[in-house]
């Protein structure tokens, strides 16, 4: 999404743009219209060809139509984190562009020129990650409903499974801030959240808190700053690693790294079958360009509901002295079809995506 800055002293304006779903006119403090530029070239023969052009606004009218969404916003954080590289982020997207809330009923919400404040009456269109983070915490309580039995981790991998990766159009969700590209797991996580498959994923990665622990405990913290997290000292950093059981992959490097020196990350991971009884799961996997990825075993068999299974998966790359990022997936796919469980893999230097 892209903000148009703040203009004084017109009467009006007409703002132009490739595409015109994507900007925010939020900012402006005159009236003003915008449209396309195919729809520009019409506004300049009229200039041309009238010895006195006018225009006007229809103000409180809806424009309905197909439009291509998600996408991923330009204002929205990017990955990997800094402080935790071996986890990929963010997790999922989720809708945060004029967003309708409510709103501080005192305050207002626009201005037209430099002292004309508009009301808001209790209700605001808000964009932002901020506004995102409600939408994905409402999905996890409503799944924490649907399974109480579930941990947090749970919820999460069963929310990031089911995203979906392609828009409306079924092509493969674009990154605004990106010039429009395909968006990388780095802006999107997994993918958009879908509530209604993320109540029966099929397979979730699940972690105790001592998962985390042995997490922190790799990133070289200390006893005091653990236990200022976990609040307690009933933890060990005896098998301390940065494999947290997550379900996304990311492969992470120096970028002064030799550039073609080929470097090899090894990860394990641990599925629950929460479907409804057996099943039989086989893998399929969508490499990251120039990137080898060997996953085994191949199938997972499973003879119960709650029944677990652990699988590896090996990625062979090249490191990149451009800092490029290149990514594809792993998804398991059950025999009958009911559950596609997938899973982003991320090759990054440590730098990318800011």
């Amino acid at each position: 999404m892209y903000a148009i800055a703040s203009v004084t002293n017109l009467a009006g304006a007409i703002f132009v743009s490739k595409d015109p779903s994507r900007v925010d006119l939020e900012s402006t403090s005159c009236p003003g219209v915008l449209i396309s530029t195919m729809e520009f070239a019409a506004v300049i023969d009229y200039i041309n060809s009238s010895d006195d052009p006018t225009a006007g606004i229809k103000f409180q009218q809806t424009v309905t139509g197909k439009e291509v969404a998600p996408s991923v916003a330009d204002y929205t954080s990017r990955g990997p984190s800094p402080n935790c590289p071996a986890v990929l982020k963010p997790d999922v997207m989720a809708p945060g562009s004029f967003v309708l809330a409510s709103w501080i009923p005192n305050d207002y919400t626009a201005t037209v020129g430099t002292n004309m404040l508009l009301s808001s009456q209790g209700f605001n269109l808000i964009s932002g990650t901020s506004m995102a983070c409600p939408h994905a915490s409402g999905v996890a309580a409503l799944l924490k409903g649907t399974h109480p039995e579930w941990s947090h981790a749970a919820i999460r991998s069963a929310m990031m499974t089911t995203a979906n990766e392609l828009d409306s159009s079924m092509m493969p969700i674009k990154d605004v801030g990106r010039n429009f590209t395909a968006a990388s797991p780095l802006a999107m996580g997994a993918g958009h959240m879908v509530p209604n498959k993320a109540m029966d994923p099929g397979l979730v990665y699940d972690a105790a808190p001592q998962d985390y622990v042995s997490l922190l405990c790799s990133m070289n913290f200390t006893r005091n700053q653990i236990m200022t997290i976990t609040r307690s000292n009933d933890y060990n950093c005896a098998n301390s690693s940065l494999d947290l059981n997550y379900p996304s992959f990311v492969a992470f490097y120096d970028k002064n790294v030799t550039t073609g020196a080929m470097l090899k990350h090894r990860f394990r991971r641990v599925v629950t079958n929460v479907g409804g009884g057996a099943a039989t799961y086989k893998v399929k996997v969508a490499p990251p360009e120039g990137v080898k990825v060997a996953v085994w075993p191949q199938s997972l068999v499973f003879g119960k509901k709650y029944e677990q299974r652990d699988y590896y998966v090996e990625i062979v790359y090249p490191s990149d002295g451009n800092g490029l990022v290149s990514y594809g997936s792993i998804v398991w796919i059950e025999e009958s079809g009911k559950h596609i469980v997938r899973s982003p893999i991320v090759v990054s230097p440590t730098s990318a995506g800011k």
